[in-house]
């Protein structure tokens, strides 16, 4: 620590959930540096927090390695955790950027793992459901290996994970770095871009526009949608667990790898319900018209949180209305000012 407070840093702070986890650890009295080649990321996403003194933004692609002591002043001699969240996330950002997304997942992966290695910090990785693939199994646990496709539309995605996965594991195993895998489950909420491609933009976007409303295949495929704070809640948890570090692993002394934890909410809805919902919230004339299922889009998702209960004593507290409530006003006001 630096004269006792603690200095976080975020990869894809400027992203949508990124954001979220730079104002919360600021709000709990942390140093947070951001660092944001800003290519699916937004400025805007951390406008606020900019004049904040404990706040630091870095504009940086973290896939070419990132060399604090060149970037940062001496009043940080120590980096405690590292939140690896750079990357593209949604259908369309990955398929405009598949090289860049396999990179961030590998050599952006390898570059802050080197910063942890070095500072010996918590690491903390964001990976996702979509290492599960098209599942066999509903719902996933976190022992679930998965149905992925190497060679699909979505591989570049599926396997960016995957394979960060391995890595942070690696260096679990080879250095000791204190390493955590989030899996998150599609999260949800206000700063998601409207244009990224994944349901609840689109349809929402597509709902404020008097569009048609499109939902791909008969709309039968279910998502388990977990509101943004909830997501954050369980993810500043999970890093903050001490007994997770390899020198005090209480309740896990049997399991040699790093602890992996399922992050969503367990609530299925199909994405056609999902459709109606914003339709009635918001209050649209559009139509819902139907279009083929994209090759390989998961039928099910749908997380077990057993662990996430008695590992973090977390469980989400936002319900769907209210959420999605928030997300649509964020969404009606963004439209208005752009």
């Amino acid at each position: 620590m630096n004269n006792g407070q603690i200095t976080s840093l975020v990869t894809g702070g400027a992203g949508f959930v990124g954001s979220y986890i730079c104002e919360y650890l600021l709000s709990v009295g942390q140093k947070v540096i951001c660092i944001d080649n800003l290519v699916t990321g937004a400025k805007s996403n951390i406008s606020y927090l900019i004049d904040n003194p404990d706040f630091i933004f870095v504009s940086h692609d973290i896939i070419q390695p990132a060399y604090l002591d060149e970037i940062l002043d001496d009043t940080i001699q120590e980096v405690d955790f590292v939140y690896h969240f750079a990357s593209p996330a949604s259908p369309k950002d990955y398929s405009n950027h598949p090289i860049h997304t396999l990179k961030v997942g590998s050599m952006g992966t390898l570059n802050a793992l080197g910063i942890a290695k070095r500072y010996q910090s918590t690491f903390i990785l964001a990976s996702s459901s979509e290492v599960y693939g098209d599942p066999e199994v509903n719902p996933q646990n976190e022992n679930y290996l998965g149905r992925v496709s190497t060679t699909g539309p979505r591989s570049v995605y599926d396997e960016a994970k995957r394979f960060a996965e391995a890595l942070a594991s690696a260096y679990y195993h080879a250095h000791g770095v204190d390493i955590r895998i989030a899996r998150l489950f599609n999260t949800y909420g206000p700063r998601m871009r409207i244009d990224d491609g994944r349901a609840v933009p689109n349809f929402m976007f597509q709902a404020l526009n008097g569009d048609d409303i499109t939902v791909y295949g008969d709309g039968s495929q279910t998502r388990s949608l977990c509101y943004v704070d909830d997501t954050v809640e369980a993810i500043y948890r999970l890093a903050s667990y001490s007994n997770l570090s390899p020198a005090n692993r209480s309740g896990f002394e049997n399991n040699p790898d790093p602890i992996v934890v399922n992050i969503g909410n367990p609530v299925e809805m199909t994405v056609l319900d999902i459709a109606k919902s914003i339709k009635d919230i918001s209050d649209s004339k559009s139509k819902i018209v139907f279009k083929p299922l994209p090759i390989h889009d998961p039928k099910v998702r749908k997380p077990d949180i057993g662990l996430a209960n008695r590992l973090l004593e977390w469980n989400p507290a936002v319900d769907y209305i209210t959420g999605i409530q928030n997300t649509f006003k964020y969404f009606k006001t963004y439209l208005k000012e752009n």
